[in-house]
């Protein structure tokens, strides 16, 4: 064992760079300080006077979640690995002297976030600097939807019932049920696909198929049918549509814009199978309409998996947005290596 020198820690640091820290190119292409007007707006808070420790720079606080989603931990464990590695503490600009954010000061940051609304506009604010660097072309638009599961509440056959319907079961109305409802997600729902069974909520989202960048997204529950979506996510921005057979069909086709190409994958039934042409156009398709499937493939390897550790839609659609905003930048991030963005 050898005797410990001055410059050990920026030894050590060079060798997690040179081993290939994401973290810092992250920080290399991403400019942190654009999120900081819509962050100090939302985390104001009204002056009390003298006294009490200086808050965590709302930037920092911010990137502190960033790092909770990239790595799917909770708040204790988030200031554990903050302490305890020092790739998350030069991602967050800190030195060993610094002070740590811990689990209670995460949770109200985030939770000051989720009240204030901001995430359709801090993931916004983003998109704005991508289409500025020229990387949302339009010429192809897939729209597709995930499932994004949340803590199962154990519920009766009863409970499930009023759950489906949107409404509260009378016995979580009680008072002395009034913490248990607190920790039950009603909002979330059941559903099937195959042989899986899912409760929770849904991803929507719309991706540009040449760069792969998220465009915009949608929260809904699980049991939403991904069809629903498409008025929402669709404008007269887009030029051509690509989506899986479950977008198929006339109200869909309807509520596309005139200007927008319809080239969604075509179902059959037992009594109208599809055709050779259409099922070669399926194909044809589906090579671009695939290229969505590394979006999702991202956020389950890359960011350890698509599920939430919320309660409710309002946390769910904050989470569900981070999730989205950090996957654009990572995006971002390999397009400026693989030199695609000049200057």
């Amino acid at each position: 064992m050898g005797n410990r020198g001055i410059f050990d820690e920026d030894i050590r640091l060079a060798k997690l760079s040179e081993l290939g820290d994401s973290l810092v190119k992250l920080n290399r292409v991403i400019n942190w300080e654009m999120f900081r007007p819509l962050l100090s707006e939302a985390s104001r808070k009204e002056n009390k006077g003298k006294g009490g420790r200086p808050p965590f720079d709302c930037v920092l606080m911010f990137k502190v979640l960033v790092l909770q989603r990239i790595y799917n931990l909770s708040d204790d464990q988030t200031e554990y690995q903050i302490n305890d590695r020092m790739s998350f503490m030069r991602f967050l600009g800190l030195g060993l002297e610094d002070r740590v954010p811990d689990a209670k000061t995460i949770w109200l940051f985030r939770d000051t976030l989720v009240k204030a609304g901001i995430m359709h506009e801090l993931f916004n604010l983003f998109g704005k600097q991508l289409q500025e660097a020229h990387l949302v072309t339009r010429t192809g638009t897939i729209v597709d939807a995930t499932f994004v599961d949340a803590p199962r509440p154990r519920t009766t056959r009863e409970e499930r019932e009023y759950i489906k319907k949107g409404e509260t079961p009378e016995e979580w109305k009680k008072p002395e049920n009034k913490n248990r409802l607190r920790q039950k997600d009603w909002e979330g729902r059941f559903t099937r696909k195959g042989r899986e069974e899912h409760y929770g909520y849904k991803d929507s989202v719309k991706v540009d198929a040449d760069s792969k960048l998220i465009l915009d997204y949608e929260t809904t529950h699980a049991a939403m049918h991904d069809s629903q979506m498409i008025p929402h996510l669709i404008d007269e921005t887009d030029n051509v549509v690509y989506a899986d057979s479950a977008y198929w069909g006339k109200p869909v086709a309807d509520s596309l814009p005139a200007n927008v190409e319809n080239r969604i994958c075509e179902r059959g039934t037992k009594q109208q199978p599809l055709t050779p042409e259409q099922v070669a156009n399926n194909r044809l398709k589906s090579k671009i309409r695939c290229r969505i499937e590394h979006v999702f493939g991202f956020m389950t390897n890359s960011m350890h998996g698509l599920t939430l550790r919320s309660i409710g839609l309002k946390r769910a659609d904050f989470n569900i947005g981070l999730t989205n905003l950090i996957y654009n930048l990572f995006r971002y991030e390999f397009l400026c290596r693989s030199s695609l963005v000049i200057g």
